[in-house]
């Protein structure tokens, strides 16, 4: 009975190994929800999960939920986020994927540097958040720019709209207007039309 009772035990403690490593594994997976795959990339750009090492993107290199993305000096990457998003990021921009639902809504940290977001129609379901340290913007499908422009953090919409909240104002910024914040915690301006050396100067800097 002893050997028995032994072996059982055994058994119990494989199962539970067992249990434990497919938990972890389930748990692996959920933490790398797809979130796209790399549609260009030039120089030097890299992701990273949470306690794991950064890996190098080359073009068609997947990219997950939780992951940050970074570019290097003078680099580009361009990412496709499903079949109706693309997201631009400019030299030295860091974007966090907190959460995201292919062509549909989710949640974005822009950590540092320039984005373009382009999403096609039709209007997705559920919003997209991009949050950063100068404030909020609130994305229903649309192409936008922000990042670094002419000394502030700017957001410039080609086409669509975005609100975009920080200092505890919203505003809400039309195609062809932009709004400028001019430090962390700051006010956005009300929004106006850029003039075309403007557009192009914020363009250039994530194509």
């Amino acid at each position: 009975m002893r050997n028995q009772a032994s072996g059982w035990s055994a058994l119990s403690i494989v199962l539970a190994a067992g249990i434990l490593t497919l938990g972890l594994a389930a748990s692996g997976a959920r933490a790398a929800d797809p979130a796209g795959a790399v549609s260009a990339v030039t120089g030097e750009a890299t992701a990273t999960a949470a306690g794991a090492q950064a890996r190098t993107l080359k073009v068609k290199d997947p990219v997950h939920v939780a992951e940050t993305v970074r570019t290097g000096a003078e680099a580009r990457a361009v990412l496709g986020l499903g079949e109706r998003t693309t997201l631009r990021l400019g030299a030295e921009t860091e974007v966090r994927l907190d959460r995201y639902i292919i062509d549909a809504g989710g949640e974005l940290t822009l950590g540092g540097g320039a984005i373009l977001f382009d999403r096609e129609p039709p209007k997705a379901d559920e919003d997209l958040t991009i949050s950063s340290d100068y404030g909020l913007i609130v994305v229903r499908g649309t192409t936008f720019f922000a990042g670094p422009s002419r000394g502030v953090f700017g957001v410039f919409v080609e086409t669509g709209r975005v609100d975009v909240t920080g200092g505890g104002k919203t505003v809400s910024v039309g195609a062809g207007e932009g709004t400028n914040i001019a430090e962390p915690g700051a006010e956005p301006t009300d929004p106006v039309a850029w003039g075309a050396g403007r557009i192009e100067e914020a363009l250039a800097s994530v194509r």
